[in-house]
């Protein structure tokens, strides 16, 4: 037997061995359909494009892909403006967008995916699977002469269910609410979002592992980059890199195929630049804390598992369906509906109040959250990203919405919650 076909039977059996299990139900693809076979108003829908289209004619936004399904049926698909500043290229439904924060739903999936094979249980104390994190401290004093500090001991190990919920006191450095905590891990050189250095996940959450804590884990909401580290435990349990578990286990079987940490040849021309607008005109966004040309360059070793996925609007939506459906896609089974179910229930009590609750993966309308109106019906579940991407979905009326730009330090943008709020005045059934 020689050495290529050897790799070739073990990387088949590797995949197989990973593979999701095949679902008795058989949901189908998301494909198009007229708005009216789905309970939509094509007049109102009408509205809605307009209110997209006058976005761009006033130059609130240089570019954007929109995206409204319901019942498993794209009824709005529609790419507007330019996806690049200086080429003026035009935007195009199959755009690939930097998503940032929307990859956190994703991770949070994956560890969930194992979390059903009983690999570990989500009250686990993280330091049983990456030792550096055992006896965790909270800062207590700053000098900001020379950013030295000290800490006091946590009173409690954080937990996998601290991580995915945001409340370890683990902080987001350069996006930190504590200037102390950004001089912090600046100085030990903690990256946030992606990079295009020569770096791994592990390295970077070793490092992370090492410094204060905002708060005793469990006590507040604190957003940060506990996705990341549970991105590096998922490579720990499964064995496997983090990029390579997502594309066998998640994004093959949905068939996401436009959805990666770093994009292949063939799909680099279709990632839409970066843009910013200065002295009134839009321009391609400079290298600063991250480098936009992430995902197409540099060393390609650093899988986010908070902010480093690349994605369409129509892979997302996919993503999205498989949870409208309880977990399964084309008779895939990704996630047990009772999983779902757990996911998202209220996992924070009151340090999340009003409008939404956060669960495990999500942020889900409450029911003051509907009586504040234009969010959608108790139960939906929604994110964005940094760099003005963002989606809903709602299990009730079977409705997704996705909106993808990618702009940074912009202001006057008003498309976000007006795309939200007219498409549930769409219904029409």
């Amino acid at each position: 037997m020689n050495r290529a076909y050897f790799t070739a039977v073990l990387f088949l059996l590797i995949n197989l061995s990973f593979a999701q299990t095949p679902s008795q139900k058989k949901s189908p693809p998301l494909t198009e359909a007229t708005p009216q076979s789905v309970g939509i108003s094509p007049e109102r829908l009408k509205k809605l494009d307009a209110m997209l289209e006058e976005s761009i004619k006033n130059d609130e936004n240089p570019g954007l892909v929109a995206l409204v399904a319901r019942n498993g049926k794209i009824v709005y698909h529609t790419a507007k403006g330019s996806a690049n500043a200086s080429t003026g290229k035009a935007m195009t439904k199959d755009a690939i967008f930097r998503i940032a924060s929307q990859t956190k739903a994703i991770t949070s999936t994956a560890v969930m995916m194992l979390w059903e094979e009983g690999e570990f249980r989500l009250d686990d104390p993280i330091s049983k699977f990456i030792p550096e994190f055992k006896n965790p401290r909270v800062l207590q004093n700053f000098r900001y002469g020379d950013t030295t500090f000290t800490a006091i001991s946590a009173n409690k190990e954080i937990t996998i269910r601290h991580l995915l919920t945001h409340t370890s006191g683990l902080g987001y450095g350069v996006i930190d609410g504590d200037e102390r905590m950004k001089m912090i891990y600046h100085k030990a050189g903690i990256i946030d979002l992606y990079t295009t250095e020569n770096i791994s996940i592990g390295d970077n959450i070793k490092k992370l592992a090492a410094l204060p804590l905002h708060h005793n884990p469990g006590e507040k909401y604190t957003y940060s980059e506990g996705l990341d580290v549970l991105g590096y435990l998922i490579e720990i349990v499964s064995g496997m890199p983090f990029d390579r578990f997502l594309r066998i286990k998640l994004f093959d079987p949905l068939g996401m195929n436009d959805t990666w940490f770093y994009l292949p040849d063939a799909k680099a021309d279709r990632l839409v630049k970066v843009q910013r607008k200065v002295d009134g005109k839009w321009e391609n966004f400079p290298i600063t804390f991250y480098d936009p040309q992430y995902p197409v360059s540099g060393a390609k070793r650093f899988f986010s598992g908070g902010a480093g996925l690349s994605s369409t609007a129509k892979d997302y939506a996919t993503f999205l369906q498989m949870y409208l459906n309880g977990g399964e896609l084309n008779g895939v089974r990704i996630l047990s509906r009772k999983t779902i179910e757990t996911m998202m229930k209220n996992q924070v009590g009151d340090l999340w109040g009003g409008a939404k609750h956060y669960g495990l993966a999500f942020g889900v309308v409450t029911g003051n959250g509907v009586a504040d109106g234009g969010i959608g019906s108790e139960g939906t579940f929604d994110w964005g990203g940094y760099f003005n991407t963002q989606y809903f979905a709602d299990p009730q009326e079977k409705i997704i919405g996705i909106l993808m730009k990618q702009t940074s330090q912009t202001s006057g943008d008003q498309t976000g919650w007006k795309f939200r709020q007219m498409v549930f005045t769409l219904l029409d059934d």
